[in-house]
């Protein structure tokens, strides 16, 4: 008998008291969707999740978007867990927009609590937040936060269309449902009569939902931690998947734009004649900045090519806007004299840091400093869209399918539900289609077009120059040590622009207030048991625009602070690894982590010279980030001559919670490493007179094949719920390098991207 779990989410079990009012129910369900599912071919659908057709096929509908993390997947295999579906039945639809696939997790995790805070305070605002999000929130893929957001929805829909099914299958067969089994896609009764899900889905249909679903213990998972295959592969391996880019609706046209090379500018005037009279060409506007982006001269002709060649001869004039004046030398003026007068918002404060500081026999300080970072997708941007008849089709690749609705609405004046967004699948991601300016953009060429659909399609070189950047920001970290050399005192203020401010600004038109979590994430919330600490952030204004990034302010606050640990722990005369469980002892999971990467790493060994005779060095670095903890360990040379960085080998120990899908979760490690040692060694977005000075691969470069490490991934097994993936790999690979650089070289390396003078 298979062990299962009762859940109740139709409302809350009380004992001997009635809970009253709005605030204290759990969030409304989220197996039923506003309106009935679509079917066809015979399929019936047993929730807002799946439905089962006549040749039993299960359709996954999966709310989340797939762009290389395996989400697809690991969602199918936990929905087929609970249903104990075969998994060769499986197949999947992208779900349509509806408030029961509202991202729950992303938006309560980014309140600012910290981890360890197991107060009432923090349990209430989630409670209130995660209700809130079900009703008016946003379908969103993004945070590490897919698995951990439909965890429970996806369990609970398997659950329900199980019972479902097997209530079908006792009725046909006058039994009792408790003594149906079900098995690979097949309900059996002990008598010998069975049924495939196929045969019974159009009478499960008409049972009614059950009120409290029974979800199977761990013990019992057939699915569930089992490398599964990816679901979407073969379709990558023989060409058949379908990116936003690979759009091809019949009478499909294509736009190619101009826009103004500073950052948020805008269109004065243009001369389009000679453009106008070049073959294939369609029409020739002008596009205002929308949703944040930054206007543009658009030209729409029936190939790429054509749109191309005609765009580049529109003489234009810009008003190039307030970042006209705007350099990278300003921009770290500005955040150095920040760092000097500023005392920021307090994130976390712990004992007196200042009287602790002040009364140390010794104390550090460091400054640190990290750039400007691109997205840099292999896919560029680029959007496909049909206004016709007073409505409207959106093809795209994209995080937040119904902000991309919303955006091409609006500029098309029309309403939400005359815009039907076809989401496929993306070619990277990294938090840039979390943005709708580009859909926005899309739907303003393709309203001049007369009814037919117009790819807009960017060149490398302008999804380069006109992102939402990752923030430059700077660090000062103090550190007071007693006369036995044992940490005191911590002390970290970081300054640098807000995210979600911006975020909230261009896409819905409000006006950012409070604090913003993702400045300071990565310095306030770790597990290091320090006796004193304040850790603040301090928002700076600058005119360049700014946006989510893979892991966002883990992927600098974690070099900066796990750079300045190791500097704490060479003050303190400690071994790198020593110091830091020394301030974990009562973090036995974070501790765990630690010690195992250590151990793999041969931490402490001796480590032979390469064939060319260069030393190699190790270092560690341990970051908590979306609920995840992972430690890395950086094994790495120096060259002679060039004095460039070669890492050659990484351990990577990961606490995910739950692994779903082992093979998923290793993809993703080795994954963030690359795209970490990316930003390392390479990253660095400058701007002069308002203008991004990157344009493409030549001189915004990625790692390289030959230069990729040798990267051993280790899953520590845990019972507790999952946690992200995504991108908390990232954020220890800048710091564990550096630490090897300074063990190998004495240089300390407080500056992205890690170069040796």
């Amino acid at each position: 008998m298979v062990k299962r779990r009762t859940v109740l989410w139709g409302g809350v079990a009380t004992a001997g008291a009635l809970v009253i009012g709005w605030g204290a129910l759990p969030p409304r369900q989220r197996l039923r969707t506003g309106q009935p599912l679509p079917t066809a071919g015979g399929q019936a659908a047993l929730n807002g999740w799946l439905k089962i057709g006549a040749d039993n096929s299960v359709t996954v509908m999966m709310a989340k978007a797939e762009m290389g993390q395996g989400t697809h997947t690991g969602l199918a295999a936990i929905l087929a867990e609970e249903l104990d579906a075969d998994w060769p039945q499986l197949r999947l639809e992208m779900a349509p927009i509806d408030d029961i696939y509202n991202n729950l997790a992303t938006v309560v995790d980014g309140l600012h609590f910290h981890p360890d805070n197991d107060g009432s305070i923090k349990a209430v605002a989630g409670w209130l937040t995660a209700k809130t999000m079900r009703e008016v929130g946003v379908m969103m893929t993004g945070g590490s936060s897919s698995i951990k957001d439909l965890w429970l929805p996806m369990r609970e829909a398997g659950a329900s269309a199980r019972a479902m099914l097997v209530r079908a299958a006792a009725a046909q067969w006058n039994v009792q449902a408790a003594e149906c089994t079900v098995q690979a896609g097949v309900v059996e009764h002990a008598a010998g009569q069975r049924a495939s899900f196929g045969e019974l889905a159009a009478l499960a249909a008409q049972q009614p939902l059950p009120g409290k679903v029974v979800l199977k213990e761990a013990a019992q998972f057939r699915l569930i931690g089992k490398p599964l295959t990816r679901i979407e592969a073969r379709s990558k391996l023989d060409g058949t998947a379908v990116f936003g880019i690979d759009a091809n609706p019949p009478g499909l046209l294509h736009a190619a734009v101009v826009m103004c090379p500073t950052r948020g500018g805008k269109l004065l005037r243009m001369d389009a004649a000679a453009a106008e009279k070049l073959p294939g060409v369609k029409k020739v506007l002008a596009v205002d900045a929308l949703n944040g982006g930054t206007g543009a001269v658009a030209v729409i002709a029936d190939t790429p090519w054509h749109a191309r060649k005609a765009a580049a001869t529109v003489t234009v004039e810009w008003d190039h806007g307030p970042a006209a004046a705007l350099s990278s030398a300003a921009v770290y003026e500005q955040l150095a004299q920040a760092l000097d007068q500023a005392k920021g918002f307090g994130y976390h404060q712990s004992g007196d840091a200042p009287a602790a500081m002040q009364g140390a026999a010794r104390t550090i300080t460091a400054d640190y400093r990290a750039p400007y970072l691109a997205h840099a997708a292999l896919e560029p941007i680029n959007c496909t869209v049909q206004f016709k008849d007073g409505a409207a089709t959106v093809w795209t690749s994209t995080q937040v399918p119904d902000l991309a609705r919303a955006a091409a609405a609006k500029v098309l004046g029309i309403a939400e539900d005359k815009v039907e967004v076809r989401q496929l699948l993306l070619g990277g991601g990294f938090g840039r289609r979390l943005e709708v300016d580009y859909v926005a953009q899309a739907a303003a060429i393709a309203r001049a077009a007369d009814g037919a659909p117009v790819q807009t399609l960017w060149t490398r070189e302008q999804d380069t120059q006109h992102d939402f950047y990752r923030p430059a920001c700077m660090a000062r970290f103090k550190a007071g040590f007693d006369a036995s050399g044992k940490l005191v005192a911590w002390d970290n203020l970081s300054v640098g622009q807000a995210i979600v401010p911006q975020v909230l600004g261009r896409i819905f038109g409000l006006p950012g207030a409070g604090p913003d979590k993702t400045t300071s994430e990565g310095a306030f919330d770790q597990p290091y048991e320090w006796p004193h600490a304040r850790i603040a952030h301090e928002i700076v204004a600058l005119p360049l625009p700014v946006g989510f990034w893979r892991s966002v302010g883990h992927s600098h606050q974690a070099f900066f602070k796990e750079s300045f640990m190791d500097e704490a722990a060479a003050a303190a005369g400690q071994d790198p690894v020593a110091f830091r469980a020394g301030l974990l002892q009562k973090h036995p999971r974070h501790l765990q982590v630690l010690q195992k990467a250590a151990e793999l790493a041969g931490w402490g060994q001796p480590l032979a010279a390469d064939a060319s005779g260069a030393k190699r060095a190790r270092g560690i670095a341990l970051h908590q980030s979306f609920g995840s903890i992972v430690a890395q360990v950086a094994e790495v040379s120096v060259a002679a001559d060039s004095k460039a960085i070669r890492v050659h080998r990484v351990v990577c120990v990961i606490d995910c919670g739950a692994a779903i899908n082992p093979n998923l979760i290793t993809q993703q490690m080795e994954s963030a490493v690359v795209f970490g040692l990316t930003a390392a060694l390479h990253g660095e977005i400058t701007v002069d007179k308002g203008q991004v000075q990157q344009a493409n691969f030549h001189d915004y470069p990625l790692l390289r094949m030959a230069d990729c490490p040798r990267t051993e991934v280790h899953i520590v097994p845990s019972a507790e719920p999952p946690e992200g993936v995504g991108e908390p790999g990232v954020p220890p690979i800048a710091p564990a390098v550096a630490n090897a650089v300074f063990a190998l070289t004495g240089q300390r390396l407080r500056s992205l991207p890690l170069r040796l003078a």
